[in-house]
C-alpha cells in the first residue's frame, strides 16, 4: 500500500439525522435565504454546507484524498454529534444509528476506509454493549468517544470499560468536543471567537491524558491502546512539570513517585499528529514517543491542510497505525 494511513477524519452520516429524537436531533436545514445550518439542541452551526461537503459525500472525500496522497481513512463521529449528556436511551439509539449507517459506508469502500464506532458513554454498561456490537457484527474499528461525559477516565466505572477494549482488542481514541452542545458549558469565554477549537481542546486533552496516567489506567491495563487527538493538546508543553508533579506532589500516588514511572505509563499512550505549525510540530513530537505517534489530519475540517508531516517519518507513521488499527496489509 502506499501513499499515509490517516486516522483523523470526521464524517457527518444522512442516516443519523434526526435518531437522537426531535428535541435534540442532529438536524441538517437550511435557512429562507438558503444558509445551511446544523443544529443539536438548542446550538447551531451556521454557514457549513455539510450536505455537500466531503463530510458527507464519499465521492468528494475519495477524490480529496487521491489528491493528497491519503490511502486509507479511519473514518470517525463527528464532535458535535458525541451527545454524551443527552438521555442515556436516546444516545443508545443515536449511536446503533450511527454505527450501523458508518459500518454501510466503511462496506461500500472496504479498500479506503475504516470506521470507528460512537458509544453512548452517559451510561458505561450501554458503552460497552454497542463496542462490542460495533465490533463484532459491525467490523468497525473501537470506540471514538469525547473527553468529558461525566465519568471521569480514571473512575473505577471505567475499568470495565477499558477491560472490554483489551478483551475485544480494539483500540479507544479520545477527541474533545465543544461544551455547551449537550451538556454543561466549561467556560462563556470560549465561546469568543470559537476558543473552544483551540484551548478548550488543547485543557481537555492535557486533563484526558494526565488523569489517565496519574489515576493509573496505564498501569492497570498495560495492553489497552488509547490514542488522542492533536498530539495531546498542550500535554506536551507540560511533559517535564507533570513529571516532577509526579515525582514530588504528596497527592500523586505512591507507585508513580519513583522517578522514570510517570515517563513510562505516559509513554504507554498514543497520539495523533495533527499539529499546526512547523516549529510547534518538531517540539511535540521530541516529546512524543515516536514508535506511538501516528498520521492524522482532521480531514476536510477547518484547520485541515496546516499541519507539517516530515516525509522522512511518514513510513513509520504508517506502520504504527498498522498496529494501532489491526490492520494486516
Amino acid at each position: 500500500m502506499s501513499g499515509f494511513i490517516d486516522v483523523h477524519g470526521h464524517i457527518v452520516l444522512e442516516e443519523s439525522m434526526g435518531a437522537a429524537g426531535t428535541v435534540c436531533g442532529p438536524e441538517l436545514g437550511n435557512y429562507p435565504d438558503g444558509t445551511p445550518f446544523f443544529r443539536v439542541g438548542d446550538w447551531r452551526l451556521d454557514g457549513v454546507p455539510y450536505k455537500e461537503s466531503l463530510f458527507m459525500q464519499a465521492k468528494l472525500r475519495l477524490e480529496a484524498m487521491d489528491e493528497n496522497g491519503i490511502s486509507l481513512q479511519a473514518l470517525s463521529p463527528n464532535p458535535l454529534t458525541y451527545l454524551h449528556w443527552i438521555d442515556e436511551n436516546d444516545a443508545s439509539n443515536f449511536c446503533r444509528t450511527h454505527n450501523e449507517a458508518m459500518a454501510s459506508l466503511v462496506s461500500e469502500h472496504k479498500d479506503r476506509f475504516l470506521g470507528f464506532a460512537a458509544l453512548p458513554m452517559q451510561n458505561i454498561g450501554m458503552a460497552i454493549q454497542e463496542l462490542e456490537y460495533s465490533v463484532k457484527e459491525l467490523n468497525l474499528l473501537g470506540g471514538y468517544i469525547g473527553t468529558d461525559f461525566g465519568t471521569d477516565f480514571d473512575d473505577p466505572q471505567m475499568d470495565d470499560f477499558y477491560a472490554a477494549c483489551c478483551e475485544l482488542n480494539v483500540p479507544l481514541f479520545l477527541h474533545p468536543a465543544p461544551s455547551g452542545l449537550d451538556g454543561p458549558l466549561r467556560d462563556i469565554r470560549m465561546r469568543k471567537y470559537d476558543l473552544d477549537l483551540v484551548v478548550e481542546f488543547s485543557y481537555e486533552e492535557l486533563v484526558a491524558t494526565s488523569t489517565i496516567i496519574f489515576g493509573g489506567v496505564t498501569k492497570r491495563f498495560p495492553n489497552l491502546d488509547i490514542c488522542i487527538s492533536h498530539g495531546g493538546g498542550s500535554t506536551m508543553l507540560h511533559r517535564s512539570k507533570l513529571r516532577l508533579l509526579a515525582e514530588r506532589r504528596p497527592s500523586s500516588p505512591l507507585w508513580i513517585r519513583e522517578p522514570g514511572v510517570f515517563d513510562n505509563e505516559m509513554d504507554k499512550l498514543w497520539f495523533d499528529c495533527h499539529i499546526s505549525g512547523d516549529e510547534e510540530f518538531k517540539f511535540v513530537t521530541s516529546q512524543i514517543n515516536i514508535n506511538r505517534l501516528v498520521f492524522g489530519t482532521n480531514f476536510g475540517g477547518w484547520d485541515s491542510g496546516s499541519a507539517h508531516y516530515p516525509t522522512e517519518i511518514i513510513q513509520k507513521l504508517n506502520d504504527n497505525a498498522k498496529r494501532l488499527l489491526r490492520i494486516k496489509l
